[in-house]
């Protein structure tokens, strides 16, 4: 596989991970890694990014799709909505750094947009959590290897 190949595959990857896709990233980073084909740190720096940019897309969709919360096609229950709105009222943006895990961190972002959470502020705590969570992953990968 050429580096660019992997590189853009491990970019689509991660970011098609970042939204409500049933896709993951971290099984072609691990083996990207185990291949030394790749520095390291340009693996962990693209799966990132890719992830990053993908979250950003989920707050904007959040920001856009607010607006038809009353509708009837709209695809969260109303009262779903209010409590997840609480949630974040309530933890506030440093919740952001769940943004990495299973099954929450995608729809966390996605209230992030709903919540107006400034852009700024939402990609830089996204960016450290997802940066973190692959660069943890990079170290256990060559630790266990």
């Amino acid at each position: 596989m050429s580096a660019l190949t992997a590189y853009v595959t491990l970019f689509l990857l991660a970011f098609g991970a970042a939204s409500l896709l049933p896709m993951q990233s971290e099984p072609a980073l691990v083996g990207l890694l185990l291949a030394s084909d790749h520095p390291p740190w340009a693996l962990v720096l693209v799966a990132s990014l890719g992830n990053t940019l993908g979250s950003v897309v989920n707050h904007t969709l959040g920001r856009l799709l607010e607006r038809f919360r009353h509708r009837r096609w709209f695809p969260v229950g109303e009262a779903a909505l209010d409590r997840a709105q609480a949630w974040y009222a309530r933890w506030g943006y440093w919740s952001l750094l769940l943004s990495w895990a299973p099954i929450v961190g995608d729809p966390l972002t996605v209230i992030a947009g709903v919540m107006r959470e400034p852009l700024w502020r939402f990609v830089l705590i996204v960016a450290v959590a997802k940066t973190g969570r692959y660069a943890t992953l990079a170290w256990l990968a060559f630790s266990l290897a």
